[in-house]
């Protein structure tokens, strides 16, 4: 499970951080560049200079980030050279190894850290605070800090410090950002056509509708190798939890919303939760889920999809799943038992606070915080997300025509891929105002988004959902301490419930372990902490 990752990620770095010095298997120094004793930086420098970092690539990214023509045009454009140390695989452990050598670099780019790593990181004196360096010497992210403040507070520690810089990517805002739905449902509209069958409106139709598909043949082989019903178990954007939604408050990847009237409310207690289980439980007693589905991974079920054997699946775009074509479209949502038809909202949105920190080895904190904010330029920030222009090895991203850039069809290059290789990442701001201004939007993206308003849109009646709170360093610890095991019970109890069924007969003793493992507590904190959140925007 996720949690126990990130619980086993905390306990190592605390380790990291307070153990003794180690040494790198590669030799490799990572300690800081001298002192160049320079002020009032100002770009392209007079003499090039070094600036050494920790990062960690794609697997189909270049070993050495220099090669990468976004990062050779900002090495032109500053005459700054930077030394990477770069990791393509195991980056959170070896990152700690790193830090705990005690030769730490100037900073570390896209540095993969938690909330827990970064207060626990400022205590022991291993990053700096960067807010003063950010209203001194960083114009482009103190203008999105002044002009949209929630990404400040969003970034801000719970004592008061950024110890961090963010990614930010707006593709629409609140109810209408992209994020707002990852799990999307997609049907095989080439059976229903075959079957003369009409879309599903309600669950019991979207029940028989998948009955007519096991038992009917709409692939025409004369085998029963279709597969009515698939998703990938906790699969994130691959999981069925859009589907509770009909029963209730439905489900999301948190099992968490926020009710309109600023109350934290957990998803996988209620009534309708159970109700959601017992219609999957006879979709399984009727041989309608896929059988691999408790235990598949992504490349499993990517195989099936291609082969479109699928009547229904979950995808956050179904180009990645069944391709880019008409045999499958968005299922609608579907209305209830009660005839009610929602959509529940993720706590999705395209932030990240964790994407650079400067380390407290470095000597050169002016020309490092100038040498970033050159990350946060229109210009800069577009081609650090999706990939650059003009490179004449390989496909690109985008055309330069005159101050804009322009996404250019894909002529089938996967987006993906093409991205892995040609990105920068890390910290960067790509906002709403710049679409139409500063780049265009990415086909899929537009494509996605008027699917979502033509469809899931006018279902979303919670006006909120639950932010990027930065909790206390206790808080996140005794978070991620609870979710250990409860997601672990919550998925195993749903597998057993949608294949064996007995809900009803277990249903108490499964409230009662939840409360044993500290629901209430988690729900506590979560409320206190979007309180306080609430309470820094008013």
């Amino acid at each position: 499970m996720k949690s126990r990752k990130w619980l086993l990620g905390i306990a190592l770095t605390s380790v990291m951080v307070l153990g003794a010095c180690g040494s790198k298997e590669d030799g490799k120094s990572n300690t800081s560049s001298p002192d160049y004793e320079l002020t009032d930086v100002k770009f392209p420098l007079e003499e090039k200079v070094t600036l050494k970092m920790l990062s960690q690539s794609a697997p189909l990214a270049p070993n050495d980030p220099n090669e990468k023509l976004i990062f050779q045009r900002l090495e032109e454009d500053t005459n700054v050279h930077i030394d990477w140390t770069n990791y393509n695989s195991d980056f959170v452990e070896r990152r700690n190894l790193d830090i705990a050598s005690g030769e730490l670099p100037d900073a570390i780019f896209n540095a993969g850290a938690g909330d827990y790593d970064l207060l626990s990181w400022a205590e022991s004196g291993v990053v700096v605070p960067l807010e003063e360096l950010i209203d001194e010497h960083m114009p482009n992210l103190k203008k999105i800090f002044d002009e949209y403040p929630e990404y400040r507070q969003l970034s801000t520690a719970p004592d008061g410090h950024i110890y961090s810089l963010p990614w930010i990517e707006e593709l629409g805002e609140g109810k209408e950002s992209i994020h707002t739905v990852n799990d999307m449902a997609w049907i095989n509209v080439d059976w229903l056509n075959k079957l003369g069958l009409e879309m599903p409106e309600t669950t019991e139709e979207l029940m028989a509708v998948l009955e007519a598909f096991k038992t009917q043949d709409p692939n025409g082989n004369g085998e029963a190798d279709e597969i009515p019903f698939s998703f990938i178990n906790d699969g994130g954007n691959e999981d069925l939890k859009f589907l509770f939604a009909p029963f209730g408050e439905g489900d999301n990847d948190d099992h968490t919303i926020v009710d309109n009237e600023g109350k934290v409310v957990f998803t996988a207690d209620k009534e309708g939760y159970k109700e959601a289980i017992k219609y999957f439980h006879e979709m399984w007693k009727k041989g309608l889920i896929d059988q691999e589905a408790f235990e598949q991974d992504w490349n499993t079920f990517v195989a099936k999809g291609k082969d479109h054997r699928y009547g229904v699946y979950f995808s956050w775009d179904k180009a990645n799943v069944s391709g880019m074509n008409e045999s499958y479209d968005v299922l609608p949502v579907l209305a209830g038992p009660d005839g009610r038809k929602h959509v529940t909202r993720t706590n999705g949105m395209g932030f990240s606070r964790d994407r650079f920190v400067i380390t407290s080895a470095n000597k050169n904190l002016e020309l490092t915080a100038k040498w970033i904010d050159k990350m946060y330029e229109p210009l800069q920030s577009v081609q650090n997300n999706w990939g650059t222009y003009g490179d004449e090895n390989q496909a690109n991203i985008f055309e330069l025509d005159g101050d804009m850039l322009k996404h250019l069809p894909l002529n089938g290059e996967a987006p993906g891929e093409l991205r892995q290789k040609t990105e920068a990442a890390g910290p960067l701001a790509v906002l709403d105002s710049y679409y139409g201004t500063v780049t265009t939007m990415p086909d899929d993206a537009k494509w996605r988004l008027d699917l979502m308003h033509e469809h899931y849109l006018p279902y979303i009646s919670n006006d909120n959902n639950f932010p990027r709170v930065f909790f206390e360093k206790e808080e996140t610890d005794r978070i991620a301490r609870i979710e250990t095991d409860m997601w672990d019970y919550i998925y195993r109890k749903r597998a057993e419930w949608i294949t064996n069924g007995n809900i009803d007969a277990e249903w108490e003793e499964y409230l009662a372990e939840l409360k044993r493992v500290g629901i209430d507590e988690w729900l506590q904190i979560k409320q206190d902490g979007y309180d306080r959140f609430v309470k820094g925007t008013e």
